[in-house]
This record gives C-alpha cells, structure tokens and sequence, in this order.
C-alpha cells in the first residue's frame, strides 16, 4: 500500500484514520513501526490498557506466535513461553507505572497484581485521601491485602465508625490488627469527648477545663439521664469486646474510659452480655484493668472466680469457666488456670473447649511432674516420656 500523497516515510496527514495509519506503516515500514505508532498514539491519549495490548500483540508478532488470541498463545515452545512471559511482565509494569501517574490507583492495581508487586499500589494507597469514590482503592487495600490499615481508616473517613466496626471483624492482617484497633479505639474515644464536651458547653454556657472522660463525666449526673447517650451503644459493646483480647496499654487505657462512661448510662442501655463478662460495662473494666497493673490483675481474678461460683455451669455451659481460663492463661497464671481447669472443665468435651486443655497448660506452667502423672492416669505412654525426659537434664 502507498503512502498518501505528502507523507514522508513514518508520518502520516492530520485526518488520516488511525486504521489507514496503522495499514500504511506495516506496509511501508513494517510491522514494528506500526506497533510503535500504536504504543505512542494509546499512551498520548491516555488509554493504557491499549498500550498494553499493543506491546502484547507486537511480543507476538516477534516470537512468531499466533497474533489474533484470546489468551495465551498455543503452541509455543519453552524459550518463546519464557521470552512471552517477560514482554507481558514489562508491558505490564510500564502499563501499571502509567495508570500510576495518571492518578488512576485501582486501574493500576491489575498489572502490579500480575507482577506480585504491591508495593507501588500501597506506597500510592497511603498517599491518598481516597477522593470522590473511595470504595475501589478500600477493596483493594481492606479485601485485597494490599494495605489493610489504611483501608479501615478510609472506611472510618468515608463511611464512618459503624461500617468500620463490622468490617473489623474479618479484619485481614494479624500483623496489624492491633493497630487497627487502636485506630478503632481512638476514633470512639474521640467522638464520645467531643461530644460530651459540646454537651457541656451548650449546658453550661462554656467549654470545661477538664478534657478527660473521668472528668468529663465525674461531677455531671445530669448528662445520664434516660434516653441520654453520646456514642451509639452498640459500637461502644463492640469495641469493648475486641479491647478484651487486647494487651495494648493505649487500647485498655481509652477502653476503660469507654467502660466507665457506659456504666453511667441509664438502664436502657445497659445490654447483657455473656457470662463471665454479664456487666458488660463493669465487668469489660475490671478485665481490661487487669493488665495494666498486678494489683489489678488480682482483683480481676477474685472477681471473675467468684462469679464463676456463683454460675451453675450445668445449666449455661462450660463456656464461663473456659473464658475465665483463658483470661488466666493471657495473665501468665498458669498455675491458677490448671486449677480452674480441673475444678470445672475436666469433663468437658475435647472437641468443644476454646481454651487450652490440661496438657497444654501443665506445658505452659512448665509443670513436668503433673503433666507426667497425668499422662500415666491417662495411659498415654508418648506425652508421660516427653515428661519425664522434659524433667529431666538433655542427654543424647
């Protein structure tokens, strides 16, 4: 085919088609001006994705691979396989860096997936306020793995604290959940003051000096009264519950503030939980106190052994007793947790405890004599001589 009449060799006139261009240059400088061409027209006017194919189709063309395909080309042998594999991986990053630049961070996301290169994506994710739809780079960050922090604290700016709350529950990352929390933490702890300081101010004709909750609410019944509440309740039960499994000393800090402020609250918003955490605003307190100091810890323990007590656990289950173990185990007191355990959790079903069993705690306490004699009332001869041999100086 000849070039139109003008047109030096690599150019084509301003309303020449973009089919009649691509004709002209694969028949008058060949195929690879062509791809070229097409390359630089996509990236120019934005459409990456084009650019993509473009370098793809021209991979092809160079390993003599079929050109028209819907997917992988058939038929290749190894060497074109591992040459085809390298185009599309740098079709790609060049293709995702673009998207990059332009702004574009959940179209970019595909090529840096293809690559297992996230990195780019979450440096990109945690430089953005999320701008007018932020439920793409949430998905990406929150459902993809991407950067699960920064994606709840997206959900906290754009859809606030309950869906944050529920998503939290399938929170991703261990690595940093507890961060997560905290985020949560902070964020109802610094709703509930500001709004009980904008209470006070609009009673009281003035801001209050003290800034606390403690003191926010120590000298000021009237702010209870009974419908009268300043965070929804069922987002405070919920941070106070994931507080329990904390160890964080901010997390436990602001949550007991938290527990304190619901047990002002009238009895309308007093719910109850299970037991042993029945109060669930008391009783979260006493158990989040607990480690933050010794003494608090003993006292904690009085508490929740004395309402195991007074549970009859042949009509609620073993669940209290188990609970309590488990909060004994997290204190250290391991001791304490094998006699719990073997006061009220003995004959309880393997298959439904959800705390360490006796084995393991005798393991845990380091108790190699009661772990041998148990293993021999158990007529189990592997744990009774890893026991005695565990008791015993290391000989080979």
């Amino acid at each position: 085919m000849l070039l139109p009449p003008g047109c030096k060799l690599g150019t084509v006139p301003a309303q020449t088609t973009t089919f009649d261009t691509l004709a002209s240059l694969i028949g008058q400088s060949g195929p690879g001006a062509a791809f070229e061409h097409l390359a630089r027209s996509s990236r120019e006017v934005g459409n990456f994705a084009q650019l993509f194919e473009a370098r793809l189709l021209a991979a092809r063309h160079r390993l003599g691979l079929p050109l028209v395909t819907a997917g992988p080309p058939a038929g290749a042998s190894e060497e074109q396989r591992r040459q085809y594999d390298e185009a599309v991986m740098a079709a790609a990053r060049e293709t995702g860096a673009l998207f990059l630049e332009s702004g574009n961070i959940a179209r970019a996301w595909p090529y840096y997936r293809a690559l297992g290169d996230p990195a780019p994506i979450a440096d990109a994710i945690a430089k953005s306020d999320g701008g007018e739809d932020p439920d793409p780079l949430i998905e990406i960050a929150l459902g993809e793995r991407v950067l699960p922090l920064r994606g709840l604290e997206l959900v906290l700016a754009h859809h606030g604290t309950c869906r944050a709350i529920t998503l939290f529950d399938q929170y991703p990352d261990p690595a940093t959940r507890d961060d997560a929390l905290r985020v949560l933490v902070g964020t109802l702890h610094g709703e509930l003051r500001a709004n009980l300081i904008r209470t006070i101010a609009q009673h009281e004709g003035a801001e209050p000096a003290a800034v606390s909750i403690p003191e926010l609410i120590a000298d000021r019944p009237w702010l209870f009264g009974e419908y009268d509440y300043y965070v929804d309740t069922s987002h405070l039960i919920s941070i106070l519950r994931y507080a329990a499994e904390s160890a964080d000393p901010a997390v436990l800090t602001k949550s007991i503030e938290l527990a304190r402020y619901g047990a002002r609250l009238a009895p309308t918003f007093h719910h109850k939980g299970e037991p042993p955490l029945d109060d669930v605003y008391d009783d979260h307190r006493i158990w989040l106190a607990a480690f933050l100091s010794p003494a608090a810890a003993d006292a904690a323990v009085e508490h929740f052994r004395a309402k195991i007590e007074a549970i009859d656990l042949d009509e609620t289950g073993s669940y209290p007793a188990q609970v309590f173990v488990r909060f004994l185990v997290r204190l250290e007191r391991y001791k304490d947790a094998i006699a719990a355990f073997e006061r009220w959790l003995t004959g309880t079903d393997p298959a439904y405890l959800m705390c360490p069993n006796l084995y393991e705690l005798c393991r845990l306490a380091r108790d190699w004599p009661r772990l041998r004699d148990l293993a021999e009332q158990r007529n189990d001869p592997i744990t009774f001589a890893a026991a005695v041999l565990e008791h015993s100086p290391r000989a080979d």
